[in-house]
């Protein structure tokens, strides 16, 4: 079994502190909740942060999202399930996520702007990056799922 590595809130409580408060900045912009929900669980299936999986898949549950659209993140281009704003937003999560491989290309980027708009292009781009960092987190630390 696993034990987890480091306590970062405990040994860098400032900078902790600091991705808190961005992740409540961020929840409290222009994407909705479903919007916020489904940015979270896919970047962390994309990253394999098993914590997030789970603390964010129960969130978004318990805010009404359904089951079959979270079992079908995983191949949510070849769903039926979502709808042309949440594609948008999952493409660009996607690609913002795996930045290292090809960048954000113009097609994912002006779509979103088609779709969502800049400011909630701007929100979504912050959320990914919030989510990615505390994927980054548990998994460098190996943070435990319940």
């Amino acid at each position: 079994m696993q034990t987890q590595r480091i306590d970062i809130a405990k040994e860098t409580p400032g900078a902790y502190q600091s991705l808190i408060e961005l992740d409540r900045y961020v929840s409290e912009t222009n994407l909705s909740k479903s919007l916020y929900h489904l940015i979270k669980v896919r970047a962390s299936l994309i990253n394999g942060c098993a914590l997030c999986i789970q603390s964010h898949s129960k969130d978004a549950l318990a805010d009404g999202e359904s089951t079959k659209k979270l079992l079908a993140l995983s191949a949510w281009e070849d769903s039926p399930y979502f709808s042309e704003e949440e594609k948008a937003v999952l493409a660009l999560t996607d690609e913002t996520t795996l930045i290292s491989k090809n960048g954000v290309s113009n097609e994912i980027f002006d779509n979103a702007i088609k779709v969502l708009g800049k400011e909630k292009v701007s929100h979504s781009i912050m959320a990914i990056a919030c989510i990615n960092a505390w994927n980054r987190i548990g998994r460098a630390t190996l943070l435990i799922p319940e």
